[in-house]
């Protein structure tokens, strides 16, 4: 499988993964308005910085060092798919979508 493959089923689990999350969670990431979101991302990077600093800054040997179920994967996966959250209310705010669009 190629390398594009691959990413294009991340990026499909990560879509996945939020609508499951939304059925749950609904926006309540986004609650405390756009200074929280921006804490909420923070704390995601901060734990990736905490388990990489052990590593000497290499990603990939903290990657194989925090393997485990919370482990650095489990953070870059809920950083990345904070990251399209934001990007979708911004992208949102700037052009809202039409009735159409909304059920996409």
């Amino acid at each position: 499988m190629s390398k594009w493959e691959d990413m294009r089923q991340i990026a499909q689990g990560d879509l996945e993964a939020l609508k499951v999350a939304e059925e749950s969670y609904g926006d309540s990431w986004k609650r405390r308005g756009g200074v929280g979101a921006f804490m909420m991302l923070a704390r995601k990077f901060d734990r990736i910085e905490n388990q990489t600093k052990d590593q000497e800054w290499d990603i990939f040997k903290a990657g194989i060092e925090y393997s485990g179920e919370d482990g650095l994967l489990d953070d870059i996966r809920d950083l990345r798919r904070y990251l399209l959250l934001v990007e979708q209310q911004i992208l949102n705010q700037i052009t809202p979508p039409t009735d159409d669009e909304e059920d996409l």
